[in-house]
Parts: C-alpha cells; structure tokens; sequence
C-alpha cells in the first residue's frame, strides 16, 4: 500500500510542477481550539510570500487524468503518460502526514478533470472540508477551481481555502482556441467573478457589524497563470490582458509561466527550443512596476513598442524612451516621479523623501541610501551635480550601462573564482 502512494506522489507531483501559480502571500489563518498548523509560519521553503518569507507547499494533483485535449498541457487526455489519482482520504493522509514532519507548511492542491467538472471540484472541496473540520487543520491551503464547476461548490469551498486560482491559460482566446477549442476565457471569467463578488459580499457583510461572526472567505485572494511562449501573442497582448484581469477580478497576482515544450506538435516551438525563461522574467518585473511603481501598462507597451527589450529591465526600458523627463531633481521631486528611476527601489524612494526633509542631498548621502547608483547616476540630479543629463543620446547610453554592467559582473566573478 505504501509503495503504490509513493508511485501516485512521484507522478502526481511531477505533473503539478508545471503550473507556477503557487504562492501562500495574504494567508493570515489563525490556529484556534488546539487545531494543527498555522497558515503564517515559516520554515522549509518552497514559494515566496510578499513579505519575503519562504514557505513550503505540498504541491500535488489529485489526478492526472483529464478530458480536455489541450496541446500545451503534458496532462492531455492524448498523451501518453502514467496516470493515477489520489482518494479523498489519502490527499488529506499525505498533508497532515507531510505536516506533522516539518515537511511543509501548507497544500497546494490542483486536478486534472475527470468525468466532469462537478465531479472533480467536489472531491477538491471534500478534501479541504475534511482538512480544516475534522483534522482542524489551520495551515495554508490553495485550492485551484475548476472551470465549470457549480456555483454551490465554488461558494462553499471558499469557506475553507486561502486562496483559489483558476488558469487562463493562453494570454488571447485566439490562442486558447489554437491549443484548446474545447475551452474558453468566459469559463474562466464566470468563476472570477464569483468569487470577487462572493469576497465583496463577505467584506461588506463584516464593515456594517450586523452580524457577529463573518466567516473566512478566500482571504489570500484569487490568482492567475498565462503560458508564455506557447502562442505568438507580443508582450504588449499579455500585459493588457493581465492589466484587465487585474482591475476586473482585483486579482491578486497574474503568473507568467514560460512554455516548456513537452512534445512536436507544429503548432507551438518543439522538443528542444529553450523556455522563453528571460523574457518571462521581464514581464514580471512589468507587472512588478503596474502593480508597485504606479506605471500604467500603455506607458511600457503600446503600439510602437509591443515587446519589451530582453537587454534591459522594462523601467530603464522606459527611461531610455522618455530620456525629455531626466535628470530627476532628488531634491525636489515628488515620490512618484523618483520611483520611475532606474536603479531607485520603494524602500530608496521612501528613504530619500524621508532625509531630504532635514536638508539638501548630496551624492554621498544618496549613495549610502542603497540605490543602484551606478544605473540612477545617469537621471538623477543631487545638490552636487550638473543639471544636464550625463548622457542625452538614448542608444549611446544604453550601451554605457551594459557596458559598465557587464564590467561590474565581471570583476565580481574574477573576486569569486580568486577566493577559490
């Protein structure tokens, strides 16, 4: 018996590695009544919270069979690959086992669909039910929903997971009818915004105090994963549809995964093409400044520029194409506009906003403020420095910072391999 659990744990977390949608930030569940876990614990690390911490997920399937056909998905009904399925009762064995070792500190839990929607979301739900109610299981739990599924199910299994995330898949609903005819972005919209309005709902219910106790209800949020690469949307497609899902779903993060491509088919790159892992990273590090710096996604992506440079990170991208709005004074400058500096952080801006209160900055001071002053010298004006941009022809200056860039990494891997 325990030999056949191990061989469905090796496939079926195999076939979850793939979905990148697997965070634990804005879990606050408390342990109550001596029930088991804690959902803000930290420990052996798997995902990243917001707050920096590293927090370990069981991150399993509990099928790996599935109806749909999709061409991107190494779980598709015509591939052929082991299949297998957990029980109910061996899902929630494994998470309290995996628990009660110090192994992880909460569950990640997606399917495949088998049989039908309904069919598959109810043993998603028995199992999270079974958790928190009869094991008083407290630990985090991300529940992935399954498109079509009713709205008695969504709605009741809210009441017990952190958080719920349902894939988008493709970034365009041309290229989701490319991969996957059999489904649709309306299926994904419909569970959103239920759960949105649901989340709503609980928060107003909560404000106006008529009513005692207002139960937990998603309080991480919802979350969403594209697959980048797959299809040949440009960047400028993929962040308007995250923009939108944002600011329809109040979602809490869009995930960008990068194909990896898992068989030949002509529609998308073949066995051997090389994820698209860089330009991954910058529609993160986009998203990071939509989210966090206050830029709009039409002012790093529009028509004249649909993709973002692989060369550099999109913010001096962005620099680079409105060179007219530096040098910024750091003396003078509201906090918004000092963010759009490259090589400026949150905590950099807030700190300069803060010390120029007692005084004029001068580059010594800004340079102890933990900036990447060797970038943000280039648009930055301190008490001591000329009023002129450093370097006004922008593909000239953009080759200056790679330059020193690549000059910088180069002496620091010199430094490593001496002490060797």
């Amino acid at each position: 018996m325990y030999d056949r659990i191990r061989e469905k744990l090796t496939i079926l977390a195999d076939a979850a590695k793939y979905d990148v949608s697997c965070s634990s930030s804005g879990g606050n569940r408390k342990n109550t009544n001596k029930g088991i876990g804690d959902s803000s614990a930290s420990g052996i690390c798997h995902t990243y919270t917001e707050d920096g911490r590293c927090v370990s997920l069981l991150k399993i399937l509990l099928t790996n069979h599935c109806i749909y056909d999709c061409a991107f998905c190494v779980s598709r009904r015509s591939n052929d690959v082991n299949r297998a399925a957990f029980t109910v009762e061996e899902v929630v064995e494994l998470t309290m086992s995996f628990y009660r070792r110090n192994y992880i500190e909460g569950l990640f839990l997606s399917s495949g669909i088998f049989k039908n929607a309904d069919f598959t979301m109810e043993r998603l739900l028995r199992i999270v039910k079974k958790l928190r109610l009869e094991e008083r299981f407290n630990g985090y739990i991300h529940l992935k929903t399954i498109p079509g599924a009713s709205q008695e199910l969504l709605t009741e299994a809210g009441l017990y997971a952190d958080r719920m995330s349902i894939n988008l898949e493709m970034p365009t609903e041309t290229g989701l009818k490319l991969l996957a005819p059999e489904k649709s972005h309306e299926e994904v919209k419909k569970p959103l915004g239920l759960i949105q309005n649901t989340i709503t709902q609980f928060k107003d219910e909560k404000k106006t105090g008529l009513i005692k106790s207002v139960p937990k209800f998603v309080p991480a949020g919802q979350s969403t994963q594209m697959v980048i690469g797959a299809t040949p949307e440009n960047d400028m497609e993929i962040m308007y549809t995250a923009d939108k899902y944002y600011k329809d779903f109040s979602l809490k993060r869009v995930y960008y995964s990068g194909y990896i491509p898992i068989s030949n088919d002509t529609r998308m790159p073949g066995i051997g093409s090389q994820p698209p892992l860089l330009r991954e990273n910058r529609l993160y590090q986009t998203d990071w400044l939509m989210r966090f710096y206050g830029f709009e996604v039409k002012e790093l992506l529009n028509a004249k520029n649909p993709n973002l440079d692989i060369d550099v990170d999109p913010k001096l991208g962005w620099a680079l194409r409105n060179l007219e709005q530096f040098p910024v004074d750091l003396n003078t400058a509201d906090y918004q506009m000092i963010l759009r500096i490259p090589g400026i952080g949150v905590s950099s801006a807030q700190k300069i906003v803060q010390a120029r209160r007692f005084g004029r900055l001068y580059t010594y001071q800004v340079k102890k403020m933990g900036i990447a002053y060797s970038r943000a010298k280039f648009f930055i004006r301190c008490a001591d420095t000329p009023y002129m941009l450093n370097e006004p022809d922008a593909p000239r200056l953009k080759g200056l910072i790679l330059s020193e860039s690549s000059s910088k990494y180069l002496k620091v891997a010199q430094n490593q391999l001496s002490l060797f």
